[in-house]
């Protein structure tokens, strides 16, 4: 990878936006990357949590300025195709069987409010500003919107995305699009708590729960919800890791997924 730094440390991965020249905007070429490894170790059984980080001062300016100024000259053809990798890319993020942590260290803009909202968990520094700066150019958050309006809801969406005004760490987490601010030089310290918390928990659990999550998120409570519910609790009582769990919690012992 060029523009990516990918590094292992037990089942912990994580994955560092390498382009601080240009405050980790975003360009064809990193959508690629992102969209692979995200696809890797999704797939990679010995990784139980991803970190998403990223290098220099700023977290994610958005689109590279010298890839919208090729998008200037696109057709209306060429824009879908360009706007289908963005939404493929964000997609494979958000439907990743591993949680995501965003590891928000500095400024997010534009886009890059797509990449911490696909993210399941996201730590912000307290000195970080966010803006959805679309109207500003002309442009709407399209490709991005159904992970922000997710994650921050539609009321506060309705302000940030249409004004483009910038808004703070503590604003970010006081509407719920940050789950933690933190003084940078607990950063690190806090997205490390959270990642052990997960993969201290039963890796079949988490990957089901995150499914759930979205499977029930925003539905109405239907008979059908309540029947897929009653299905999915039973089915992972009489998996072997449901077993494993609950029989280590009754015989006070570790489970069998974590060491000895």
């Amino acid at each position: 990878m060029i523009h990516l730094k990918l590094e292992t440390s037990g089942h912990l991965a994580t994955v560092t936006l390498n382009r601080p020249d240009v405050r980790n905007a975003f360009n064809d070429e990193v959508i690629s990357e992102l969209t692979q490894v995200f696809r890797d170790l999704g797939a990679n059984d010995d990784v139980r949590c991803i970190v998403l980080a990223a290098s220099g001062s700023a977290f994610c300016a958005g689109a590279d300025l010298n890839w919208m100024k090729r998008m200037a000259d696109y057709t209306r053809e060429q824009n879908l195709a360009d706007a289908a990798q963005l939404g493929e890319m964000l997609r494979t993020i958000f439907t990743c069987p591993k949680p995501v942590i965003a590891r928000v260290q500095g400024d997010v803009y534009a886009g890059g409010t797509g990449l911490v909202a696909v993210c399941d968990i996201a730590v912000a520094v307290d000195t970080a500003n966010f803006c959805l700066s679309e109207t500003r150019l002309g442009l709407i958050p399209a490709t991005i919107s159904p992970y922000v309006v997710r994650a921050m809801g539609a009321r506060a969406a309705h302000r940030w995305f249409l004004t483009a005004e910038r808004f703070d760490a503590a604003e970010a987490c006081r509407i719920g699009f940050i789950h933690e601010v933190v003084a940078a030089g607990q950063l690190d310290v806090k997205t490390g708590e959270i990642a052990q918390a997960l993969i201290n928990a039963g890796p079949a659990a988490v990957k089901a729960t995150k499914q759930l999550v979205h499977d029930v998120a925003g539905k109405d409570i239907t008979p059908e919800l309540i029947r897929m519910t009653v299905e999915c609790i039973a089915d992972v009582r009489v998996s072997p890791e449901g077993r494993e769990g609950l029989q280590s919690f009754l015989q006070k012992r570790k489970p069998g997924w974590l060491p000895a």
